[in-house]
C-alpha cells in the first residue's frame, strides 16, 4: 500500500477532520456565549429586584405605616412592643373580620416576617407577630 497514492483522499480527510473539529468549537463557543449572556440577564434584573426592594425597605414612611397596625383593632386586644426597626405584636381575641384586616395590611406592608402564629380558640382568634424593615 502506497500512501502516495492515497494522498488526495488524505488531505481530502483531514481537511473534513479539521472543519469537523472547527465547528464543534465554534458551536461550543456561541453557546457559551449565549448562556452567558443569560446568566448577565438574570443577574442584571436580580440587581434590579433588589435595588427596588432597598429603595422600598428605606422608605421612611414605613415606621408610621407599621403604626397603623397598633391601631387597627381595639387598643385591649393588642399588646405592642416597638423598638427601632422591630415590632412585636400579640392580638387576643379577634374576631375573622379583624384578622382578615390585620393579615391584609401585614401582607402589603415591606416587612421581613420572623414570626406569625396564628392560632384559633373557638370563634376567636389569638396573633403573634414579630417583623423587621
Amino acid at each position: 500500500m502506497s500512501w502516495k497514492q492515497y494522498q488526495n483522499e488524505l488531505i481530502a480527510l483531514a481537511a473534513f477532520i479539521v472543519m469537523l473539529f472547527a465547528y464543534f468549537y465554534q458551536y461550543n463557543q456561541v453557546t457559551a456565549q449565549v448562556t452567558h449572556a443569560k446568566t448577565v440577564q438574570q443577574s442584571i434584573a436580580e440587581l434590579k429586584e433588589v435595588i427596588a426592594l432597598k429603595k422600598v425597605w428605606a422608605d421612611k414612611k414605613t415606621s408610621k405605616k407599621i403604626d397603623t397596625l397598633h391601631t387597627l383593632v381595639p387598643a385591649s386586644k393588642v399588646k405592642w412592643s416597638k423598638k427601632s426597626k422591630k415590632v412585636t405584636a400579640s392580638y387576643a381575641g379577634l374576631t375573622s373580620n379583624e384578622l382578615n384586616r390585620l393579615m391584609t395590611k401585614i401582607l402589603n406592608l415591606p416587612l421581613i416576617i420572623t414570626l406569625l402564629d396564628i392560632q384559633k380558640n373557638g370563634s376567636n382568634y389569638n396573633v403573634e407577630f414579630k417583623c423587621k424593615w
